[in-house]
């Protein structure tokens, strides 16, 4: 769908973002059943609580609670001393006692705000609320099939809502929102986050508008990636404009994306808080956190990414590299404590090994001894220093030690890549390579820049790499009367 750029710059766009959090407890909300439904046979982790069946009573977990309260301190201000539960009535199958027990009116998170930075710009996004809340189940529609199925194994998982404030002004913003919040929660340890079987899920709101009040919204519903936040949130807008600039109307509802088609469909028409006839929950109590339990909890929390990026600017890195790093929060703590015992040029040494070796987004399980190898990889960094290895060798050393118990020394002395920093050795080959190249020779004396570069290949090649280049560069200047 494609509107003008001189169209669409007559219209302001304002997105606003729900975030639905799973809370990594052990077991759900209010029932003592596994809360990891990953990979779990269906309808196998539940219970009387989770069915809705007559009489069974909830009984809240502290446990997510601790982590709710956690996260209130990730986003930038303190939980609620007093919240309560209510009941969100609505009937779907998924949710078989006919209500959701979550928050309202007083919810455990007021306030609060996230950071990004988007091309170098800067920006601040309000928080409006955060309330804990139990997940509902799952229907699946079989392709093909008169019936669906429902999983239950969800019913009942802890579930933290973020709502943003409607700050968001563009697709770009609302991807890096997106992004910062999961990075929040990562380094809190408030969840898992795994996008892809669901720990995280995003709701976008959006709507466009040529003046002051607000246009019509539509929310496109449970978005997995960064990726789906910004092209739903672009496709929507366009869809937008494009229905206004021909005298139609935007209508309130929610819609789906279809990540094949990078586009939005329409599900249903949006229900108001009216329509879900919230009232008080009778069977939790309402909640009052003391000041020592949520002293507790402020203790518990980390450091988290905006204090991690300027500890990592001391690295004097490129902005992308650092967040390449943060995207990787496995190797965070093994590169702070390189910085903080042994300075930035080593520190930054094992950046670069580390990125390569750790994908990004914790899309697999991770290398469990990494944090275990900062003695190698010090040491590794120290024979850098010196000259004893390129950095491309001492890249191939990295890769073993990730491998074998064998220190970087035994390693590159097996696979022969110790460089050769023996000035005599080395003017010798580097008058042999001088003779056989006169023309190049000549060349680096009239000035030209990649004739030394030429020889100083050779002289790599005629030492099977061993060479330090450094020192064969500076001694081919020499017997060329280029330095004294």
């Amino acid at each position: 769908m494609a509107v003008s750029e001189d169209i669409r710059k007559q219209y302001k766009p304002t997105i606003g973002i729900e975030t639905h959090v799973q809370l990594k407890s052990k077991t759900k909300l209010f029932a003592a059943v596994g809360n990891d439904a990953r990979g779990a046979a269906p309808n196998t982790l539940i219970s009387h609580i989770c069915v809705g069946m007559p009489g069974a009573l909830p009984v809240l977990n502290e446990g997510a609670l601790r982590l709710a309260a956690r996260a209130a301190y990730a986003l930038c201000t303190t939980p609620q001393k007093f919240s309560n539960f209510d009941r969100k009535h609505y009937f779907y199958p998924d949710l078989p006692k006919g209500y959701q027990i979550t928050q309202y009116e007083n919810p455990i998170i007021k306030k609060g705000h996230v950071h990004i930075n988007v091309d170098g710009d800067k920006k601040c996004i309000g928080i409006t609320r955060a309330h804990l809340e139990e997940d509902a189940g799952k229907n699946t529609h079989p392709e093909g099939a008169d019936y669906s199925l429902i999983d239950l194994n969800r019913a009942g998982t802890p579930l933290l809502e973020i709502v943003s404030e409607p700050d968001i002004t563009s697709p770009a913003e609302a991807k890096a929102f997106a992004r910062e919040l999961y990075l929040l929660m990562k380094y809190a340890g408030v969840s898992d986050v795994d996008l892809y079987h669901g720990n995280m899920r995003f709701d976008v709101n959006i709507s466009v508008s040529k003046s002051a009040e607000l246009g019509k919204r539509a929310e496109v519903k449970n978005l997995n990636s960064f990726r789906s936040v910004e092209a739903a949130v672009e496709f929507e807008i366009n869809r937008q404009i494009e229905l206004l600039e021909k005298g139609e109307h935007v209508v309130q509802e929610t819609r789906g994306w279809d990540e094949a088609k990078q586009k939005t469909t329409s599900q249903r028409t949006k229900e108001e808080a009216e329509d879900y006839r919230y009232m008080p929950e009778p069977d939790v109590p309402p909640l009052e956190l003391s000041d020592d339990f949520l002293g507790s909890i402020e203790k518990e929390v980390p450091m988290l990414p905006p204090a991690i990026r300027i500890e990592l600017g001391k690295l004097e890195l490129e902005p992308q590299v650092i967040e390449d790093i943060i995207d990787r929060h496995l190797i965070v703590p093994t590169i702070l404590k390189i910085l903080s015992k042994h300075g930035p040029a080593h520190a930054r040494r094992a950046a670069f090994w580390l990125i390569h070796s750790e994908p990004a987004e914790d899309t697999v399980e991770q290398t469990p001894h990494l944090e275990l190898d900062i003695s190698k990889l010090l040491k590794l960094s120290q024979m850098v220093e010196a000259n004893e290895l390129s950095s491309t060798s001492a890249r191939k050393v990295f890769e073993q030690i990730l491998k074998s118990s064998d220190s970087p020394e035994d390693i590159a002395e097996r696979l022969n890549l110790l460089q050769v920093s023996d000035e005599v050795e080395i003017e010798k080959i580097v008058t042999q390579i001088i003779a056989d190249n006169p023309k190049a020779a000549e060349d680096v004396k009239n000035g030209e820049a990649k004739a030394i570069g030429f020889l100083v290949g050779q002289v790599m090649k005629e030492s099977q790499g061993k060479a330090n280049p450094s020192m064969a560069q500076n001694l081919i200047k020499k017997q060329l009367g280029l330095e004294k």
